[in-house]
């Protein structure tokens, strides 16, 4: 078992220091000279003397216990995806994990969860589905005790045992979308229309380009034909808007279920999003995503949740939109500050 004992400096080499040792130069600096945990070399010996450290304070360590720098370590190798890195060595037995690319952060929950039911070992993680950027931290790990048993580690490390690792961040694409804004008042000019800067605007957010656009009446017919020609075009995704709601006039969804579909799911439980759909064609399971009137007038919606989820080509069914219930009411803020929120989390 590990223990702590008083030492000569010079018997001390190859040992641990229990704290950290201060060194004070008057009027030019004063700070930490040698950290705790700090395994003492042959060559550390004349600067401890220099700071009058004769005898000092150092930790034993027996074969089966680990020190919490290296128990780190350890920790943050088994829990390293893809398009993450660790943010230099291990300090007082905690080490940062940090994005390596921008990107969309995923977590393995799951095997999060069964880390942190070990004990004397923990790790803590943004929100999964969270945008991050490239240097950005993106979860710490750390090992509490200063020396932990190595079965302890050994369990803590199985637990987390995955090819793809626990803290992953995936890439997204650009997105290149064909739109179709509907409804009569649009397409006749009677009302000036608020949709097209709103995703213009969303849509450049993550360097992308909305190829081609067209205005349509709320007629079935002419809606699936423009979305046919879109089709055709070289996109990544397609985007309608309005004609989402009960009104007998409101026929987008059904001009999109005429359409070669694999899958469609209407209404989401988010809000502002709740008359949302998702819809993904048979051949290529391209995604369209239709946007109800909230769109227009509320900063943060549904759409902000699962477009950068589709760009990180996410597949998201019937279950993935139950889950975003909890979390899914959104706050009405004066001043919206999402990301920086509990929406959708």
């Amino acid at each position: 078992m590990s223990k702590s004992i008083t030492i000569p400096i010079k018997d001390a080499v190859g040992m641990a220091l229990l704290h950290d040792i201060t060194e004070i130069k008057p009027g030019e600096f004063k700070g930490v000279a040698f950290k705790k945990g700090h395994i003492i070399l042959e060559s550390d010996i004349p600067r401890f003397l220099s700071l009058g450290k004769e005898n000092i304070y150092v930790l034993t360590i027996d074969k089966d216990e680990v020190h919490e720098n290296d128990a780190a370590l350890a920790l943050a190798k088994g829990l390293m995806g893809q398009n993450v890195e660790m943010a230099g060595e291990p300090r007082e037995g905690k080490i940062n994990i940090n994005a390596s690319i921008d990107g969309l952060l995923k977590i393995d929950k799951v095997r999060l969860f069964a880390l942190n039911m070990i004990g004397e070992v923990m790790c803590a993680t943004l929100h999964t589905n969270s945008l991050v950027k490239k240097g950005q931290i993106v979860g710490a790990t750390r090992a509490i005790p200063l020396v932990i048993s190595a079965s302890v580690l050994e369990g803590a490390v199985n637990a987390i045992t995955n090819p793809d690792g626990v803290i992953n961040v995936k890439p997204l694409i650009k997105p290149r979308v064909g739109l179709v804004i509907t409804g009569n008042e649009v397409f006749s000019g009677r009302i000036k229309d608020a949709f097209f800067p709103v995703i213009e605007k969303k849509i450049t957010a993550f360097g992308g380009e909305i190829v081609k656009m067209h205005y349509c009446p709320d007629d079935k017919a002419i809606i699936e034909t423009r979305l046919r020609e879109l089709i055709g075009l070289n996109i990544n995704m397609l985007i309608t808007t309005g004609g989402m709601s009960v009104d007998p006039d409101d026929v987008t969804r059904f001009a999109i279920r005429n359409l070669e579909i694999t899958e469609s799911y209407y209404g989401t439980p988010v809000l502002p999003g709740a008359m949302f759909m998702l819809s993904y064609l048979r051949d290529n399971m391209l995604p369209i995503l239709s946007i109800p009137a909230c769109g227009m007038y509320s900063k943060t919606t549904v759409l902000d949740i699962i477009l950068p989820r589709i760009l990180a080509g996410d597949m998201i069914g019937r279950e993935e939109i139950a889950e975003m219930g909890h979390g899914g009411l959104c706050m009405q803020c004066k001043e919206c500050i999402w990301p920086v929120c509990p929406f959708c989390k």
